[in-house]
């Protein structure tokens, strides 16, 4: 008999937490150019960054949003993703300026998050302070793909 210990699980978990990550980025570039289309001026839009954080009993959304106004924002969930709208204004400068480095984001954007563990979204909280957006979830138990034992009687 093999044992598996805790190394190699790392070795085994490590490549396959980096592949989720990496298809995880190439959806959301695929998102984002999709969404391109649904926003004037496409070339402004941008995508906040985000994290999903899992406790025995909650999932957190986190999503980095400094100087989007809680107005400007429009949250909602739709089959298992989370959908963030809203817009980033542009500060106003005064008199005559010249950028001589302009990296900040500003504009429309849309950024949808598939949660991919089932929570109770009726019962979702949603804080905004300073700057970043928290989103927790309570999860409910999966009963999808379970195994479901059904009692035999006889007569």
């Amino acid at each position: 008999m093999t044992r598996v210990g805790s190394e190699d699980v790392q070795k085994t978990m490590g490549p396959l937490m980096e592949m989720a990550r990496i298809q995880s980025e190439i959806n959301r570039l695929f998102d984002n150019l999709l969404d391109l289309e649904d926003q004037p001026g496409g070339a402004g839009s941008w995508m906040p960054n985000a994290d999903i954080l899992e406790t025995e009993d909650t999932l957190v959304l986190k999503v980095e949003i400094p100087g989007v106004a809680p107005d400007k924002l429009c949250l909602s969930v739709h089959g298992g993703n989370v959908i963030l709208r809203g817009e980033k204004a542009r500060p106003s400068a005064e008199g005559a300026v010249e950028f001589h480095t302009a990296e900040r984001q500003f504009g429309r954007f849309k950024r949808v998050i598939q949660l991919g563990v089932p929570v109770n979204t009726r019962l979702a909280t949603a804080e905004l302070s300073n700057g970043l957006l928290e989103v927790r979830f309570p999860k409910v138990p999966n009963r999808r793909g379970e195994e479901v034992p059904i009692e035999i009687t006889g007569k």
